[in-house]
């Protein structure tokens, strides 16, 4: 719906000569991402000033439909979703807002922000598709009411609206960029309008759309990007990615203070703005990290610390003050205060206490209905996490157990001993030896992250296929979904190796902390409740941040659950330890 408002109002933003304009004076846009899903909301307000003290004017945050509606027609705006507050709390620190709608981010999210229920059912997404094209405009009518108001034509802090995200990567249909623009204006957004996408001419030829504003993302490449500038137009690098992210199993990527502030500064002499890519990265808490493929699946870990110059627990490095040095000739008075360092728990080693093993636990489940076949993640209605498929087989004296489409990982148990795990880009069958008679086989598949970036967007997880026994199909199964909130655990005695632990932490004020879980596989941590992430000993991650919120004076619980060798004891440090460093730019 068009309103009358919009008809209206003025932009705050707008260009002309290829000067970037605010109300009518010339003006640069000195941004940087803190996504607000990524940090805790009593730390909201933290990380801004931290922003705003390092000389930025504008925060650039996305928005990931499936972090605000993970149940189809059910959207929710409150608590830790209150993107309204998230906003206030920036307008009230002094900076404007950049703000990257959606409904794809990217942005190393669970499948780029789109939610599972819908590209369970929807095959092209991010295209003119009548089903896709529905469910964005049910979902952009509940969202777009509440960020039009906030607008800086009306007094608020938005004074730009992304229409998609780095779409000349992924597609050609041109229609569909047209639906989004004319979307977002006929909801009421009446500010400048933007693309993002590479510095190559096949990426911002197919990302662009008329009515909105291209912009860059890149590394490096400053000469690059002001060659593909179309006449007249300011030159914006909307993310300029001064670290990288990681993934399991590999080095922590870093990048210089020296290499990031000459591309910020390369790109200020050529009179261009910027949003820097990440200012503070936070945290991929719960199981919302993604994954990329390139071959083969690469989760992302649980830290998105990026090596940001506000880093994961908002302590300010080389890269705060470099950037600090280069903003602060832009602005017409002086620079916040520093803001003071972050505090932490005293360091402390704490026993775990085992609450039993795996098996036992997944048979107090409740089970679903037998289904004469396996039912993918999709179709039980689990976005991310680990579901036990379960059924009765005959083995013969010997026998190959296959899995085909294996989404991601699986132990494989019998009668509840594991026999194997089996992971999709690995071993994806096993040989069964001298087990020949009736028994219970237990798959236990792990999602390791919905890939968020390139054409496998949208990809199910679970077991796509089937099972196979020698050249049969197993049928006439059941399926026990593990919950996340940390209610599951063993029903007493110590694991014998996989399964449930608990450490008690005593805590006299609370504070920020780093907990390390020597010893541990493969599981999940949760503090009082709340699930922070995953772990994996394949590194690069060996701790993990727990935040000041989470923690209570007194008594506090953090349960693990390992699917393959319980930590014996709880470490908390009040310093990061991400693992091997290298040296990295993103292109």
């Amino acid at each position: 719906m068009t309103t009358t408002r919009s008809q209206t109002s003025v932009a705050a933003l707008t260009y002309s000569d290829s000067t970037l304009l605010r109300n009518g004076r010339p003006h640069r846009m000195l941004a940087g991402a803190v996504h607000y899903f990524r940090v805790h909301p009593e730390q909201w307000e933290d990380r801004l000033r931290r922003l705003a003290a390092m000389g930025a004017n504008t925060v650039d945050t996305y928005i990931p439909w499936n972090f605000h509606e993970e149940i189809e027609g059910s959207p929710r705006f409150d608590g830790w979703r209150d993107i309204e507050r998230y906003l206030r709390i920036a307008a009230e620190v002094g900076l404007d807002v950049y703000l990257r709608p959606s409904p794809y981010i990217c942005a190393e999210w669970s499948n780029g922000g789109l939610p599972a229920w819908l590209t369970g059912r929807i095959r092209h997404v991010r295209s003119s598709d009548p089903g896709y094209l529905r469910a964005v405009e049910e979902w952009y009518s509940h969202l777009l009411p509440r960020l039009a108001p906030l607008q800086a034509a009306y007094g608020g802090p938005i004074v730009a609206v992304q229409v998609e995200n780095e779409y000349g990567s992924f597609g050609s249909d041109s229609a569909y960029l047209e639906h989004q623009r004319d979307l977002l204006r006929a909801h009421g957004i009446v500010e400048l309008l933007t693309t993002a996408d590479g510095i190559t001419p096949d990426m911002q030829r197919h990302g662009s759309v008329g009515g909105a504003m291209p912009s860059f993302t890149f590394g490096t490449g400053v000469d690059t990007a002001q060659a593909l500038l179309p006449a007249a137009t300011p030159l914006l690098c909307s993310e300029l990615w001064g670290g990288w992210f990681d993934h399991w199993g590999e080095r922590h990527h870093v990048r210089s203070a020296a290499s990031m502030i000459g591309t910020v500064d390369a790109l200020l002499d050529a009179g261009g703005s910027v949003s820097l890519y990440m200012a503070h990265g936070g945290t991929n808490f719960g199981l919302w990290a993604g994954a990329n493929w390139d071959g083969v699946l690469q989760p992302t870990i649980t830290s998105y610390d990026s090596d940001a110059p506000i880093a994961e627990d908002g302590r300010l490095g080389d890269k705060f003050a470099a950037l600090r040095a280069s903003f602060a000739p832009f602005h017409d008075g002086p620079l916040p205060e520093l803001p003071a360092e972050p505090v932490f728990l005293p360091p402390q080693t704490v026993a775990f206490t085992g609450e039993g093993g795996l098996a036992d636990a997944l048979s107090s489940l409740p089970a679903g209905e037998v289904r004469s076949n396996l039912a993918t993640f999709e179709e039980l209605g689990v976005a991310d996490g680990i579901v036990a498929y379960q059924a009765r087989v005959h083995i013969g004296a010997e026998t190959t157990l296959s899995i085909r489409g294996l989404h991601d990982r699986a132990a494989v148990l019998l009668d509840g001993e594991r026999i194997a795990t089996l992971e999709r880009d690995g071993a994806t069958s096993v040989v069964i030896e001298g087990r020949a008679g009736d028994h219970e086989l237990t798959l236990v598949v792990e999602s390791l992250g919905r890939i968020n970036y390139g054409p496998h967007i949208g990809e199910h997880k679970g077991i796509i296929g089937g099972v196979l026994l020698g050249r049969r199909y197993v049928h006439g199964w059941t399926h026990r979904v593990v919950p996340l909130d940390g209610s599951l655990t063993g029903r007493g005695g110590d694991a014998p190796a996989d399964g449930f632990a608990v450490a008690t932490v005593d805590v006299q004020t609370p504070a920020d902390a780093w907990l390390a879980v020597p010893g541990g596989s493969k599981g999940l941590i949760w503090v009082n409740g709340f699930l922070i992430g995953r772990y994996w000993s394949v590194g690069p991650q060996e701790t993990f941040y727990a935040p000041a919120p989470l923690w209570r004076s007194g008594r506090n619980e953090v349960r693990v659950m390992d699917l393959e060798q319980l930590p014996t004891t709880l470490e908390v440090r009040d310093a990061p330890s991400l693992g091997e460093a290298e040296e990295f730019i993103g292109s």
